[in-house]
């Protein structure tokens, strides 16, 4: 992938979002590994012979329906996702997550039954200032309760998106498995600003909670002040 894929058109979103102050953490994984966690019909994808693994900790913004203005409380909360790279039976491509931790109870159960997405309860927290990222998480519904993400992230210098950055964040398709089968969803955005980042402070268990083996070695950084999105509805995959 040596441009930048095409954004889908999203004409009648179910969902508006905004997500803010990303930080993008990646570590190699063997393809074996990520294979066996994923449900029939998807085929994680590789990048320079490795699968790769994502713990993406940002700030959910703005959300809202169509028609409906976003709620102060409702709308605005941190999340931390963990996600791999997929090709689906259909030969479309997008992501697949393995968790996604956020703070407020509601979008928690409308995610895991309006969505099928596998999201958690968590006390969280976010701060952006003194040129830094900090998040901080701990699961608590469901299990295994108590898994973290604690991380500070400084932004650097912006980045010129080559083929590894469109293939770790130019991602505009989710899956999820619903009723025995497979469904997707568009998510339509503009181009990231993409940013260079230190990684300063780490320490996480979310990634291992998700059945996945505890990643190695220091991961790749990027940092993004974030897009707007639109949420397609979804869509079943024969």
């Amino acid at each position: 992938m040596t441009s930048p894929p095409e954004p889908p058109v999203v004409a009648r979103p179910v969902m508006y979002q905004h997500w803010r102050h990303l930080t993008f953490l990646h570590w190699r994984y063997p393809v074996e590994a990520v294979q066996a966690l994923l449900p029939p019909g998807l085929t994680a994808q590789e990048f320079d012979g490795s699968a790769w693994v994502g713990l993406v900790p940002f700030l959910m913004d703005r959300v809202r329906a169509p028609f409906l203005p976003p709620v102060p409380w409702l709308s605005r909360f941190p999340e931390t996702n963990v996600r791999t790279y997929v090709t689906a039976r259909d030969g479309s491509q997008g992501i697949w997550f393995f968790s996604l931790d956020a703070t407020r109870m509601p979008a928690v159960l409308a995610g895991r039954t309006a969505y099928r997405l596998p999201y958690l309860w968590a006390r969280m927290g976010l701060r952006h200032d003194a040129g830094e990222y900090r998040y901080v998480s701990r699961r608590r519904w469901p299990g295994p309760r108590g898994a973290r993400c604690d991380a500070t992230v400084v932004p650097g210098a912006p980045v010129e998106p080559g083929a590894l950055e469109y293939f770790l964040t130019y991602r505009f398709r989710l899956y999820a498995a619903m009723r025995g089968g497979l469904v997707r969803a568009e998510a339509a955005h503009g181009p990231w600003p993409l940013f260079t980042g230190t990684l300063t402070h780490l320490d996480e268990t979310v990634v291992a909670a998700a059945g996945l083996p505890a990643p190695v070695g220091e991961p790749l950084v990027h940092t993004s002040p974030g897009v707007g999105v639109r949420i397609g509805p979804w869509r079943r995959i024969p």
